[in-house]
């Protein structure tokens, strides 16, 4: 395959360009819609959602009105009660009537404000709005963003499609610049730094329009995509760069070709190139792997959330480790020695810094290995006090309407009117309002819905607090038998411990796949063993920072609160694949170096030499990707990208600069312990006959 995309070079470049056209085309012609609902067959609030057969008895989105006190009291019936009537619209109603008139004149929208809730002290209203889609949310947004009430009135919208979500665009623009001054400062060379963006971004804009594509069949939430770009820049230029400096490494080390041949056409150019796909391309072709099978781990979370973030990480990392296999290696055959064109200045070669570095921390490797753990360790404590749950607007800037009337409910009819509970049962007559508006922890309770089946309650605190999550399940099992509990707090809840209950199976599956990949390459039994401990270490500690920084907000901001419930799978599945990138990058090269002369100190000292340079450029990349998508609006991508920038910047230092190197040191000749390759050397060889 190599030989043929390098023979047939201009072929193999003219496919891709083809093949990116054909499938963004097809993306764009054909879009799968988002499906950010999911469902937990079997759990208590998906079989009280089926007993409402699939009518919500509670409308998407509410106008939240702040008006001064008395105003909005003459229009409520009773406090924290539905009117029962439309009545002709008292006082409290002006101040927005006309934004309730122009609402309703949107197809499909209907605002009701007959149905409207007063807090108790009547300054603050709720108004139900029910909408189609969102595009219909869209123009309820502007709608309120253009309306001017008197002075005194605040007017915000409750809903999750009204909130300010900033969709992709600079977020990428950004990685990608900061990644393009990486390049430059690694290669010193213009066209150099340009190729592992090009096969990056042709890479990722396949990823994403195949993912599209694939999106009719396996339902994926919204923002799955954020993740196939931000996973495909990341792995994508980072793939290339290995490959790129591969190559340049071997056209210095090959003769000069003769002055009549063109540059892509020299034989050591070709030669180069395979050099470069038979060593580093191995290892792109392996870490590639490991990252697509980790990834697949969110399929424990179940297909309606699982399969589509999986979907989403295989995507972009399946083509853009395809382009790296093959667009790439056309596209060096054709610029040969032109690579180096317009190079910036070089200082004099000297001894690298990284295998001096490596040669002081083997001279020491149990005070530095020793270190090196206790920071990770100092990082990791926070992690265990991870709570997981769902983000909700309280989450959110205050700069966000949906926070901003968050704000007011909680203000008004107390914090546990931002998530209130749903108790459904198959048939009227049930008890449950009574026994609810008894039970310690509940602030209001009252029936919703025109058959006397459900029965909403206000708990007295918010949707995540701790004691919410104590009131459900102490709901649970003190309600009558066919009394159900859902909404979207007891949801959240039941999803938290749907991943929680998977973790371990998720754990031991990735552990085990990248063990069984692992051994093969390195042929040893240690090494894998290794990389697999370093390696949930500097998991461990993004971990830590990610409940530090959104949970327990040691930032300030206001924001803290549980991590989403498939955040940590999710985190935990990728940055391992991740940080098993940098170990295949690095114990290749050092497996290489071993062969030589089995011996262990300089293999170590020397693969880490030759790498540190290209992994160091690599990790500034990802970290500048992943952290660009912690400037996104929403929490879980901020989470998301921030704990994936730690993670790889944790172990592109702490990790691979100094515990590798001590470890490898105090194992020795352990290394590379394979009971396979022992058996065989006690084995006398059979003569042939």
């Amino acid at each position: 395959m190599i030989r043929f995309c390098i023979h047939h070079r201009r072929l193999v470049i003219a496919l891709w360009l083809a093949l990116t056209a054909a499938l963004t085309a097809a993306a764009a012609t054909w879009p799968a819609p988002a499906a950010d609902g999911f469902s937990l067959p079997g759990s208590e609030s998906q079989r009280a959602a089926a007993l409402l057969n699939g009518t919500t008895p509670e409308p998407p989105g509410a106008l939240i009105v702040s008006a001064p006190s008395g105003r909005a009291q003459e229009s409520a019936a009773l406090p924290g009660r539905a009117q029962e009537s439309s009545a002709p619209p008292g006082r409290a109603q002006d101040p927005v009537a006309p934004l309730i008139a122009q609402m309703n004149a949107v197809p499909g929208v209907q605002v009701n404000p007959g149905a409207r809730r007063a807090s108790p002290d009547g300054t603050i209203t709720s108004i139900p709005i029910d909408y189609p889609d969102e595009e219909a949310a869209a123009q309820l947004t502007r709608l309120r963003e253009e309306f001017r009430p008197p002075t005194g009135v605040t007017v915000e919208l409750a809903g999750d499609d009204f909130a300010d979500f900033t969709p992709g665009g600079v977020t990428e623009i950004v990685g990608l610049l900061a990644a393009a001054v990486v390049l430059l400062v690694a290669f010193r060379s213009l066209i150099a730094a340009a190729v592992p963006l090009i096969v990056g971004v042709v890479g990722v804009a396949c990823g994403v329009a195949v993912f599209t594509l694939l999106g009719h069949v396996v339902g994926s939430p919204g923002f799955a995509v954020y993740l196939t770009i931000m996973l495909g820049l990341g792995v994508g230029i980072d793939y290339a760069l290995l490959i790129v400096t591969r190559f340049r490494t071997a056209l210095k080390e090959a003769p000069d070709e003769a002055p009549d041949e063109a540059p892509d056409e020299a034989p050591d150019v070709e030669e180069a190139v395979a050099e470069a796909m038979r060593t580093a391309g191995r290892s792109v072709l392996f870490a590639g792997i490991i990252v697509i099978v980790t990834g697949a781990g969110m399929l424990f979370l179940g297909p309606s959330l699982g399969g589509g973030v999986a979907l989403a990480a295989g995507c972009g990392v399946a083509m853009v480790m395809l382009a790296a296999l093959t667009l790439l290696p056309a596209l060096l055959a054709v610029i040969g020695r032109r690579i180096d064109r317009f190079a910036l200045p070089r200082r004099a070669a000297a001894v690298p810094l990284s295998y001096r570095w490596s040669r002081v921390v083997q001279r020491r490797p149990w005070p530095a290995g020793t270190a090196a753990l206790a920071a990770l360790v100092l990082l990791a404590l926070p992690a265990t006090q991870l709570r997981t749950g769902w983000s909700d607007a309280g989450n959110r800037p205050v700069s966000d309407t949906t926070r901003r009337a968050h704000d007011l409910l909680a203000q008004g009819f107390g914090p546990g009117m931002a998530g209130p509970l749903i108790l459904v049962a198959p048939s009227a007559g049930h008890g449950a309002l009574g026994r609810a508006a008894r039970t310690p922890g509940v602030a209001q309770a009252f029936p919703i819905g025109a058959d006397g089946r459900a029965v909403m309650v206000v708990p007295g605190t918010g949707p995540q607090d701790e004691r919410t999550d104590a009131l459900i399940r102490h709901l649970r099992a003190t309600l009558p038998a066919p009394v159900l509990v859902t909404g979207s707090t007891a949801a959240a809840l039941d999803f938290a411990q749907h991943t929680a209950d998977r973790l371990p199976w998720v754990v031991g599956m990735v552990l085990l796949a990248a063990f069984a990949l692992l051994v093969p390459v390195f042929r040893s039994l240690v090494v894998p063993l290794k990389a697999i401990v370093v390696n949930l270490l500097s998991i461990g500690a993004a971990f830590g920072v990610v409940v530090a920084v959104f949970q327990l907000d040691v930032l300030g901001g206001g924001t803290g609160g549980p991590i989403d419930a498939w955040v940590p799978l999710m985190l935990f599945t990728i940055t391992f694949g991740l940080s098993m990138d940098y170990e295949v990058f690095l114990l290749s090269r050092v497996r290489e170096e071993y062969l030589r002369d089995r011996d262990n100190t300089r293999a170590v000292a020397a693969g880490l030499a030759e790498t540190a340079r290209v992994i160091t450029a690599a990790a500034t990349i990802m970290f500048c990707v992943f952290a660009a998508f912690g400037a996104f609006d929403d929490r879980a991508l901020r989470v998301m990208g921030v704990g994936l920038a730690v993670a790889v910047l944790v172990d592109a230092t702490l990790v691979r600069l100094v515990l590798v190197p001590a470890a490898m040191e105090v194992l020795g000749e352990r290394n590379w312990w394979f009971p396979v390759l022992t058996f065989r050397r006690l084995t006398p060889r059979r003569k042939r006959t």
